[in-house]
């Protein structure tokens, strides 16, 4: 069928008897969720909401939770250290820097939970299999088929409708990929082309896709961020898989992108969001779960974070981007009441070194910080700070106190309401956070 065909056409394909009825047998598991969809089925208003926030490439874990009165940390970043008069105090050892003040208004508020020295065995220091690593809660050593996030829909979301899962990037995140294929990606305007509507004028958009570029922070390609890696999304396709399937046909895309589309158009928000891709992203997640979507998962990213040179700058610009995007998002939760249905959560693949490189940046270190922000949230500092001490460190990094699958328990269990055996593949004890 072409994908030329208008959004009205395939609804009524759609719904004919053919299709829905006398075929019945023969229909995808993903448009058998697509009628259901069409039938006007109600989502559970008061079902718990979790969104990823990827932090793309690397974050430096040491310039984001500062031990700002470690002799170990000044001696080895001389140039790019944070002075105590630098970060916004958290406690007597640790600080936020200044740029990300808008975390730091959280966790004032109590809804924010800073994590210490989240990782992993034997840690990877490559981009991608370390993001793969992230992605699929797999071990250093085994690779995994499916994503944790795409286990959890095969476990707890069997006919779940398309949007259960959305992802905010180019592609869909390795973290969706399942054996059931479940999700959908706004990233692309080719995959989710609006094609009803008002004609556009000549040299201008049709109104529907315009809207559409607009909610999802589409611009001329440019890239301010001066980073080095935008977003990592993993490995997830595989020939004649049915993911491609879902891909080519794009039919759930086009059902979902209707019913997105008047959601968007419907809710208003008086939120003052950060003009950002984050901050686009962001707001049109705000927007979805204000008009009702079924969707259990958002995932988003910001991208920018492998910082080997010049990292100051760039680091500062993009935990103000950070702080002050997810601040706003809170707020617009507030004001809808919905803050109280919604757990977010910050990875990024891996810290950086302690000692700064020669280029006034860092290179790819080990274990992070992670950020768990919202109303539920058990608010304030879990675990001590890593030790910086050159005979505590592995290889030049500060090591793993917290196993990142514990946090996915605790989200699976604690927010999800889901076993996390099943998902994880073997039991990891869930940390406390809400």
């Amino acid at each position: 069928m072409s994908q030329n065909i208008t959004l009205q056409t395939r609804r009524q394909f759609l719904r004919t008897g053919i299709l829905g009825g006398a075929l019945s047998w023969t229909v995808p598991v993903f448009l058998s969720r697509t009628f259901s969809a069409m039938a006007g089925e109600r989502p559970d208003k008061d079902a718990p909401i979790l969104v990823i926030l990827q932090m793309a490439g690397g974050n430096d874990g040491l310039n984001t939770v500062v031990p700002y009165r470690n002799d170990f940390y000044h001696k080895a970043r001389p140039k790019i250290g944070l002075a105590e008069n630098a970060v916004l105090k958290i406690n007597d050892e640790i600080g936020l820097p200044k740029s990300l003040a808008g975390f730091k208004d959280l966790y004032d508020a109590g809804q924010l939970s800073i994590l210490q020295g989240v990782g992993y065995p034997n840690p990877n220091r490559s981009h991608f299999r370390s993001t793969e690593i992230w992605q699929t809660a797999s071990d250093e050593n085994k690779t995994a088929e499916y994503g944790w996030i795409g286990r959890y829909f095969d476990n707890a979301c069997p006919g779940a409708d398309p949007t259960v899962g959305i992802s905010l990037t180019p592609q869909a995140p390795q973290a969706f990929n399942a054996k059931t294929p479940t999700g959908v990606t706004l990233d692309n305007p080719q995959n989710f082309r609006f094609n009803a509507g008002p004609r556009a004028k000549d040299g201008e958009m049709n109104p529907d896709e315009k809207s559409y570029r607009e909610l999802n922070g589409i611009t001329d390609g440019s890239d301010n961020s001066g980073a080095t890696i935008g977003a990592i999304g993993g490995a997830i396709k595989r020939p004649g898989s049915a993911m491609d399937f879902l891909e080519r046909t794009a039919l759930d895309a086009q059902v979902s992108s209707d019913k997105i589309l008047e959601v968007t158009r419907r809710i208003k928000t008086s939120t003052n969001y950060p003009g950002s891709q984050l901050g686009n992203s962001l707001k049109l997640v705000g927007k979805l779960i204000a008009g009702g979507l079924p969707t259990r998962v958002f995932y988003a990213s910001q991208g920018g974070y492998d910082t080997h040179t010049n990292q100051v700058g760039q680091h500062a610009r993009l935990l103000q981007d950070l702080g002050d995007s997810v601040k706003a998002f809170v707020q617009d939760l507030q004001a809808q009441g919905n803050l109280s249905r919604v757990l977010l959560i910050t990875f990024s693949e891996f810290g950086r070194r302690l000692a700064e490189n020669a280029s006034g940046g860092t290179d790819h270190g080990a274990a992070a910080p992670l950020f768990v922000v919202g109303h539920a949230v058990k608010a304030g500092v879990h675990g001590a700070h890593p030790s910086l001490a050159p005979a505590d460190l592995l290889n030049g990094d500060a090591q793993f106190q917290i196993d990142f699958r514990s946090v996915y328990a605790a989200a699976l269990e604690q927010w999800l309401r889901t076993p996390s055996e099943p998902i994880l593949g073997r039991k990891f004890a869930p940390l406390p956070l809400v």
